[in-house]
């Protein structure tokens, strides 16, 4: 979704009005134009869609949540026949995206506006249904909690929050859900307080880095990213650009370790005697990782950890989608608790 922030600052925070992050550096490595066509993978409230579509590019807009396309209507009917919006996951825009595309745009996360709405779960500010997810699909944070095994949730806690105390914390989860199944935000909240202690001088509260690891899994989050930029690859037409912002180490990671192995070079298993030479599928934009100014932390405190990388699709083929690159641990499967 477009407008995301710190996740630290994301699951314990009150409204924020919705501010595109990056966007002078979005569109000055994007480079819309007339007769350009651009993809937004991750629509939000439309703050990149918007200046792409002032720049006279006509844009595909894809956004997972259903609501976030509801509301976009409104812009469709403002740009009509340049913007085209898809309920869909960016994960899938290979298949979603049709014909040429000359940039692809994807802000990772989850948005503001998704955040502040209680009902969906994400944040414990205001208590609402211990949900996360950001369609109506798929398994609920109510349900990793309260059926995952405790050794599973210590895993999602540590490796997904980087939370010092997954372990405690996935035990009293497994210890107190069989008496009263955790259902609200809130008490799951209060529950990890009331473990782990808060002094009255710290800025984040304890629960904040387990419900970071809940909505990434939840939402498999980092898998997403790992097939979009793939899909990415595919659907980029020679000398398209893919624009990627991130708010999150581990994001970021995924990103920079795709952009770095689509360089080609030489490959192959350390194990064989063979080196297979591999054309590069991108060259850099720019000299790495773009951040905020301090103009923009100031102005939006959400963009304080936001980082941009780019790449320009060559003319080679695009390279074997191997996840290995992503350095990625064995989670749980959220599609199994639905399978039972």
């Amino acid at each position: 979704m477009a407008g995301h922030g710190g996740d630290n600052s994301q699951a314990d925070g009150g409204p924020a009005r919705h501010i595109p992050v990056l966007l002078d550096e979005v569109i000055i490595a994007l480079q819309p134009e007339a007769g350009k066509r651009i993809v937004d993978g991750t629509f939000g409230a439309g703050g990149y869609t918007r200046r792409i579509l002032d720049s006279g590019a006509s844009v595909i807009a894809i956004d997972r949540d259903p609501t976030a396309i509801a509301a976009g209507r409104a812009m469709e009917r403002e740009f009509p026949g340049r913007l085209t919006l898809v309920q869909g996951r960016f994960s899938q825009l290979d298949t979603l995206v049709e014909g040429v595309t000359d940039g692809i745009v994807l802000d990772i996360g989850v948005s503001s506006m998704q955040i502040d709405e209680a009902e969906r779960g994400f944040s414990f500010q205001k208590d609402g249904p211990l949900d996360m997810r950001m369609s109506s699909e798929g398994v609920t944070a109510a349900d990793v909690v309260n059926r995952l095994k405790m050794g599973d949730l210590a895993r999602i806690f540590n490796f997904l929050g980087d939370e010092k105390n997954a372990g405690r914390i996935a035990r009293m989860i497994e210890k107190r859900r069989v008496s009263e199944p955790f259902t609200r935000t809130r008490d799951l909240a209060n529950a990890i307080e009331a473990l782990v202690g808060r002094h009255p001088k710290d800025r984040i509260h304890p629960a904040t880095r387990v419900f970071q690891a809940l909505r990434i899994f939840v939402n498999d989050e980092l898998g997403e990213l790992a097939r979009a930029l793939f899909a990415a690859e595919r659907v980029l037409q020679p000398g398209g650009r893919l624009v990627v912002v991130t708010f999150h180490s581990l994001e970021d990671r995924i990103v920079k370790r795709f952009f770095t192995d689509r360089l080609g070079g030489s490959g192959g298993s350390r194990h064989l005697p063979q080196v297979v030479e591999r054309l590069p599928s991108f060259t850099p934009l720019g000299k790495g990782v773009v951040g905020p100014s301090q103009e923009e932390e100031e102005r939006n405190p959400r963009a304080r950890s936001a980082k941009l990388r780019a790449g320009i699709r060559t003319t080679n083929p695009p390279l074997a989608a191997d996840f290995s690159i992503f350095g990625l641990p064995k989670l749980p499967d959220a599609h199994d608790l639905n399978r039972g």
